[in-house]
């Protein structure tokens, strides 16, 4: 396992797309919920839990080798929101050709093949975690501080909050975010005996209603 790969797959300067996307904190701005970092963190709590911790369990079950197929087939079961399951294969796409690029592997190979319009991104940030020697854990911590990572960067942007206050958020997330990874990974482990049922499923029911409307508004800042 290899430390600076997981380094570099989780560093925001990885061309992977993530950088054009909110993960919902600018719908999340627009309708009042996010005002400043008190309200950031608690929207980060909230995708803590849900969003994130599918997303880590997707993640980590694709380090371990479960298969991408089916992986994705839950993920779509687990993304009612249109917006949100095309903003998640263009991520997904994206993250794709950066892997193939930076860890070539024929499992990434394998994975264009088979979802050329792109697969869910946290199945194939599994997949590269584990083309770049990494395990369950380290492709959980990365998926889940993704989910928290990209609100809090975009409400620097969205409100002009403070980066400081921004970093502090996560910072203080980040124990609970520990706890949220230990049961996502028990879970992708699970995945191995009992099927994708085993994967948590856990919704954001405002997350999906903001993601639609704010597919239908002009004049955005992120994607998503």
């Amino acid at each position: 396992m290899s430390r600076a790969a997981l380094l570099v797959l989780a560093d925001g300067r990885f061309p992977a797309g993530g950088h054009a996307h909110s993960g919902g904190a600018e719908a999340a701005v627009h309708a009042g919920r996010i005002s400043g970092a008190a309200s950031l963190e608690d929207f980060c709590r909230g995708r803590l839990h849900t969003t994130g911790r599918v997303a880590a369990a997707l993640a980590a079950s694709a380090a371990l080798g479960v298969d991408p197929g089916a992986l994705d087939a839950a993920a779509d079961a687990r993304t009612p929101s249109p917006a949100l399951r095309s903003a998640a294969r263009r991520l997904g796409r994206q993250l794709l050709r950066a892997a193939r690029g930076t860890w070539p592997a024929d499992e990434l190979d394998a994975l264009a093949r088979r979802f050329p319009k792109g697969a869910h991104q946290p199945v194939v940030l599994g997949v590269a975690a584990r083309a770049a020697g990494l395990g369950p854990e380290d492709a959980a911590h990365c998926a889940l501080y993704e989910s928290v990572g990209g609100p809090a960067t975009a409400t620097v942007r969205l409100l002009g909050l403070d980066p400081f206050d921004a970093t502090r958020v996560l910072a203080r997330l980040a124990p609970e975010a520990d706890d949220v990874v230990a049961v996502a990974v028990g879970a992708a482990r699970r995945v191995l005996d009992e099927g994708t049922d085993a994967l948590p499923a856990a919704s954001a029911p405002l997350l999906e209603v903001y993601a639609e409307a704010h597919a239908a508004r002009t004049g955005r800042l992120f994607a998503s």
